[in-house]
């Protein structure tokens, strides 16, 4: 959002986001648990959609649309995985173009229609083939650590409880998803579950509509893959170039007290803020050199780069544990408890398959 007037002094403002009209944030009315709670609550909802469709997703496609039990299990396999790998784009959408408000709304709104069709495909029979003899953003919490301001000790602190509230609501939708709705989808229909799965999207996007008066607005700095591409270029670009002795010599464009400190880790890097005079320019908007991103770096927009390289073999060795829980208990101990009868006479209780997911 653009800004109507200049930043106004008041030390009940918050410098760094806008309220809807586009004026810098008053803390007193915006932001924080005014805010942070419609985030909370369509994070919620999300889970409760997801994961009521993923957890018995691949007994629907076995039974009522009389797929093999290997495409089955491909087919939620591809859902989950798209869902996941969606998040890139959501988030590259929302840094560098719509926003993450914006975003969100978007593609609630997408998920909302999309289970509301499951729920129709579910209900007419003619939607469904006949029997051939074989046998799931979007920047939420992101926008949720918006609505505080790091600066404000009493609100950074409340940003911690904001997490932990965060992924306790996603424990809780997914336990209301492989109970409540499953029990649904097994013993009233298919077609009610994920109409409650639709209606519930649709919920979420009036509750988080309605707080927009209420929200902060981060003012968008560009998408960080973006950044990581310009470091990244900048550095292969001067890698012949002699690095100076001196981290001070590198170059900066922020003020100290938003300095990320120079390492001396991945010195490759370092290139990217290596100071090589006129050629590191670029005509700016009102015809005055300004530097060019893809050639010059500052030191903390290096040393980002930095820390998501410190990060990348945390991420690499939970891959492939990822990858398996999300495949036993989405897809293999579904199709276990299926394939095999729960129902012996010794045994007065049966157990859902799909709750062996759990």
């Amino acid at each position: 959002m653009e800004i109507e007037r200049p930043w106004s002094g008041d030390g009940n403002l918050v410098h760094d986001a806008v309220d809807y009209r586009g004026c810098p944030a008053d803390r007193s009315n915006t932001g924080s648990w005014l805010g942070a709670a419609s985030v909370v609550g369509i994070e919620l909802c999300e889970r409760l959609a997801t994961m009521g469709i993923a957890v018995n997703l691949v007994t629907y496609l076995t039974n009522t649309m009389h797929l093999p039990s290997a495409q089955s299990a491909n087919v939620v396999t591809d859902f989950m995985g798209t869902s996941f790998l969606l998040c890139f784009l959501g988030g590259f959408l929302a840094d560098a173009f719509l926003g993450r408000y914006l975003t969100i709304a978007i593609f609630a709104l997408v998920q909302a229609l999309g289970t509301g069709l499951l729920a129709v495909s579910t209900t007419l029979p003619q939607l469904r083939p006949p029997p051939c003899g074989a046998g799931s953003a979007a920047p939420v919490s992101g926008f949720g650590t918006d609505q505080f301001d790091e600066r404000d000790d009493r609100e950074r602190t409340a940003m911690g409880y904001f997490f932990n509230r965060f992924f306790f609501i996603i424990s809780v939708g997914t336990l209301l998803a492989v109970t409540v709705l499953v029990y649904i989808q097994d013993h009233i229909g298919r077609s009610w579950a994920y109409g409650i799965c639709s209606g519930t999207m649709l919920v979420a996007i009036a509750v988080f509509l309605s707080g927009t008066r209420r929200y902060r607005y981060k003012r968008s700095s560009g998408s960080p893959v973006v950044h990581i591409l310009q470091v990244l270029v900048a550095a292969t670009r001067k890698r012949g170039l002699k690095r100076p002795l001196t981290a001070a010599a590198l170059y900066e464009d922020r003020p100290e007290d938003a300095r990320i400190p120079h390492t001396t880790q991945f010195p490759c890097l370092d290139s990217a803020a290596v100071m090589a005079g006129e050629e590191d320019n670029e005509v700016g908007p009102h015809g005055r050199p300004v530097p060019n991103p893809w050639k010059l770096c500052s030191v903390s927009r290096v040393e980002e780069v930095k820390m998501v390289a410190r990060l990348m073999p945390v991420w690499a060795t939970t891959i492939l544990f990822c990858v398996k829980q999300r495949v036993q208990h989405v897809v293999l101990d579904v199709e276990s408890g299926f394939n095999t009868s729960c129902n012996p006479p010794i045994y007065t209780y049966e157990i859902n398959q799909n709750r062996l997911s759990e």
